[in-house]
Order: C-alpha cells, then structure tokens, then sequence
C-alpha cells in the first residue's frame, strides 16, 4: 500500500473511532483507458436458396444474380463492421449432404456480396450452388 492510501486509511479509522462519518471513494486519479462502446449487430438476414427474403432487419434488399451468387444492401455504412454468414437448412430445403461454403464480402458502402457453393458436389455440378443462408453485420463505433 502507498503512502498516500495509508494515510488515507488512517486517517478513516481516527474518525470513526472518535464518532464521526467518513466518505468512502473508489476514484482514482490514475488514466484509464477509453471506453468503447459496445458492438452492435447492423444487419442480418436469412435467406433461401432462390433469394428469397426468410427473416431480416436492417437490409433493404436482396438479388440473386447467378447461381449461388447474391447482393444485399443494407442501410447504413459496413465500413467498421465484420460479416458473418453460415449456411442453413431453412426447414429442410438443403440441397443435402456434403461439405458447403459461404463468402461475404463488401462491394461498397452499404452492400454485401454472397457466394454459396458446394465443393464435393458429386457428379457434373457446378461448384457454385444455391444454398440457403443467413448473414449477419456486427459493427463498432
């Protein structure tokens, strides 16, 4: 303990011991650093395979523009923010088993590019496929 701590201590317990109050405080004249405000989520969406639009808040649109490839926009700047997305089954509606894959990625401020696909397809597929998915933004200041 410091110097300035112990006496502050003594001079606490000279107090209560002849009846008086003391005022107790936990501030520290020490630097701290920043808070940072908490992350938040921006956007999500879950998405069938077709592009069709399951479940959402904070995207405005979503386009399927070739086979497992997708564009959504959402409302407000991605610029800080991570993306996220996994492939789902959407109530049974996936293609089957095998491994998948999902990339998202930012084509500008406020819109995302999606692409599914399906490596270990088994015969003539093609390696993009539609899948059904959800993405999700989660942002910070």
């Amino acid at each position: 303990m410091n110097g300035s701590k112990k006496l502050a201590l003594g001079a606490a317990v000279v107090a209560l011991a002849i009846g008086g109050s003391v005022a107790v405080s936990t501030a520290s004249a020490g630097t701290r650093p920043a808070e940072r405000a908490a992350p938040t989520t921006a956007a999500w969406a879950k998405v069938a395979a077709n592009g069709q639009v399951l479940g959402s808040s904070g995207v405005s649109a979503v386009r399927r523009f070739g086979v497992g490839r997708y564009n959504i926009d959402v409302y407000g700047d991605l610029a800080n923010c991570a993306l996220l997305g996994t492939i789902n089954t959407n109530g049974g509606t996936d293609p089957g088993p095998g491994s998948s894959s999902i990339l998202v990625g930012k084509v500008s401020s406020n819109t995302l590019f999606i692409r599914t696909a399906t490596p270990s397809a088994g015969g003539s597929a093609a390696v993009d496929s539609d899948r059904p998915f959800s993405i999700t933004t989660i942002c910070g200041a």
